[in-house]
C-alpha cells in the first residue's frame, strides 16, 4: 500500500499547530490551554506515592563511574503520563517530554561494588542505558571526552546547571559545570542574555541535558536557549549551536510541516554536525513533524525498553505503542520533502519519519531531576520522563560518543551501517480514533522486521551506526 502525500492537511489530534509566525517576542507564557491532569489529581498522586514509597531491591548494575543502577520503571501509580509543555500558541513548537506524576518521589535501592546500598530514583539511569545500547566499552575507553553536544530549547531553565549537578553526582558521573568548562548556557544569539523562564520547558531542558550525560558522560554540553519556541528563534539558536562548535545538536520539539517552514530548513542543514530531532509523541500523523521531516537531520523515534533476563542482550524493545493517553512514537510521511536517495521504503513517496530510535515510553522512561518551580504545582525533584524528547538527546550523545560527526551530513551513515543497530519489532502507533490510522500490516504504523516508521532502522548496538 502506498500512502498519498497529504498536501496541507492538518493533524486530527492535539499536537503541532499550523505555523503562523509571530512578529515579536513573547514576554509571558500563556497557560490558558490546559492539557495536564487537574492539579488536585497531581497533588493526590504525588502524596500517595510519597506515603507508599519504600526501599525495594533493584538489580545491581555498573557503569564507567557510577556504582548503582535502577530498576525497570513502571506506571505503577496508575496515573497517565503528563505533557511537560502546554499546547503551543500558533507558530510555536511544542516540547515532547512526558512524565508520570507521583513517580518522582519513589526510591529504589541497589547494591554497590563496595557492598553498601545507595538510594536511587525510579527510572533508567546511565548504567541501564549504556547496558541496553551496548555503550559501556566506549564510555569506559573515554570516547566522546571533550566533544560538545548542544541542546536547543525554548525559554530559560534557571536551575539547569544545578539540576545537572544533582543528576551526575547521584549516578557517579564526573562533574559538568561552567567552572570546569564542561557546561555552557547561552541565549539564542550566543550571549549571556537569556529568555524568560518556563516551568514546562525546564523539565524538557533537564531531560535533554541528563539524557546526553547518560549516553556520553565525558561530553561537554552546550545549552542554547531560544527566546521563544517559535521557529525563527529556534532556528537562530540552532545556527548559534553550530557556530559555537557543537559536533551534535539535539532538538526535542516539533510543529506541523507546511510551506511556511521552508525559510528555516537551512538552519538544520550543517554537514559535519549531527542534527537529531524528535519524531513526535502522537503516533502516525497525517501532517509530518518539522524539523524531523527534513532530509538533512536524523529523525529519532521511540521504543519501550524493558529488562529481559536470560537473553543475550539482557533487554527487550518494542515500538512505543499507543497508550491510554493517546501517545506513541511518531511516524509520518512528509508531504513537502522528497525521499532522500539513501531511504528506500516504498509506502511513503516522500521522506519517511523516523530513521533510528531509542527508549521513549514514559512508562519505561529515564530518571530526571528538575527543581524549577512548576506553575501547575507539581513538586520539584525526581521524575520518570519519556517522550521522543528523551530519545533525540540520547542519540545525539551516541553520535558524539562515536566520534564520527565530521562525516555526518544527514542520516545516511546509519542506513549504510544498519547492522550495528538492534532491529525493533512489535508495537503499533496507529490512532484511528484521532483520524490518523493505518493498517497493522503496514511498516508505517507497526514495528516490523527491518525498517519501519515508529523505530526507523532500530536502536543503537554500540556506536558503529553513528
Amino acid at each position: 500500500m502506498t500512502w498519498p502525500r497529504p498536501r496541507h492537511r492538518t493533524i486530527g489530534t492535539r499536537p503541532a499547530q499550523p505555523l503562523d509566525l509571530p512578529t515579536s517576542q513573547e514576554t509571558s507564557v500563556s497557560r490558558s490551554l490546559r492539557r495536564r491532569l487537574p492539579l488536585a489529581a497531581l497533588a493526590a498522586a504525588a502524596t500517595a506515592a510519597l506515603l507508599s514509597a519504600g526501599p525495594v531491591m533493584a538489580t545491581p548494575g555498573t557503569s564507567s563511574d557510577a556504582t548503582t543502577a535502577s530498576a525497570t520503571p513502571s506506571s505503577a501509580t496508575g496515573t497517565a503520563p503528563v505533557d511537560a509543555c502546554d499546547l503551543p500558541k500558533p507558530g510555536f513548537a511544542r516540547c515532547l517530554a512526558q512524565f508520570t506524576p507521583g513517580a518522582p518521589v519513589q526510591r529504589l535501592r541497589a547494591a554497590t561494588p563496595q557492598g553498601t546500598t545507595a538510594a536511587l530514583p525510579q527510572g533508567y539511569g546511565p548504567a541501564d542505558l549504556q547496558s541496553a545500547y551496548n555503550l559501556g566499552s566506549a564510555v569506559a575507553a573515554g570516547a566522546g571526552d571533550g566533544t560538545t553536544v548542544a541542546i536547543v530549547d525554548g525559554y530559560d531553565d534557571p536551575t539547569a546547571e544545578a539540576d545537572l549537578a544533582v543528576y551526575r553526582s547521584t549516578y557517579g558521573l564526573p562533574a559538568c559545570t561552567t567552572g570546569n568548562g564542561c557546561f555552557t548556557k547561552v541565549g539564542q544569539d550566543g550571549s549571556a542574555s537569556l529568555p524568560v523562564t518556563d516551568g514546562g520547558w525546564a523539565v524538557e531542558i533537564s531531560l535533554d541535558l541528563q539524557a546526553v550525560s547518560a549516553a556520553c558522560p565525558g561530553c561537554h554540553i552546550l545549552l542554547v536557549e531560544a527566546n521563544t519556541p517559535a521557529l525563527p528563534d529556534l532556528a537562530a539558536a540552532e545556527d548559534t549551536a553550530v557556530r559555537l562548535g557543537a559536533a551534535a545538536v539535539s532538538n526535542s520539539y516539533s510543529v506541523a510541516e507546511g510551506t511556511n517552514v521552508a525559510p528555516y530548513a537551512g538552519s538544520y542543514d550543517h554537514p559535519g554536525v549531527a542534527i537529531t530531532v524528535s519524531s513526535g509523541d502522537y503516533g502516525y500523523q497525517l501532517a509530518a513533524p518539522f524539523p524531523a521531516s527534513l532530509p538533512t537531520v536524523t529523525a529519532v523515534g521511540g521504543t519501550s525498553l524493558t529488562r529481559a533476563p536470560g537473553t543475550a542482550r539482557g533487554w527487550s524493545e518494542t515500538a512505543w505503542a499507543l497508550d491510554e493517553k493517546g501517545s506513541a512514537a511518531g511516524s509520518a510521511c512528509s508531504a513537502y520533502y522528497d525521499k532522500p536517495a539513501w531511504q528506500h521504503d516504498t509506502a511513503c513517496p516522500g521522506r519517511t519519519v523516523a530513521d533510528v530510535s531509542a527508549d521513549a515510553d514514559p512508562a519505561t522512561g529515564l530518571a530526571v531531576y528538575d527543581s524549577t518551580p512548576n506553575p501547575d504545582g507539581i513538586p520539584a525533584g525526581w521524575f520518570v520522563v519519556g517522550g521522543t524528547s528523551a530519545s533525540s538527546p540520547f542519540v545525539a550523545g551516541v553520535y558524539a560518543l562515536a566520534g564520527n560527526t565530521a562525516q555526518v551530513k544527514d542520516a545516511s551513515y546509519a542506513y549504510a551501517h544498519r547492522s550495528h543497530l538492534y532491529d525493533v519489532q512489535g508495537g503499533n502507533v496507529s490512532n484511528p480514533d484521532a483520524g490518523s490510522g493505518c493498517p497493522d500490516s503496514s511498516y508505517v504504523c507497526t514495528a516490523l522486521p527491518g525498517y519501519d516508521g515508529p523505530t526507523g532502522l532500530g536502536t543503537p548496538n554500540g556506536t558503529g551506526a553513528f
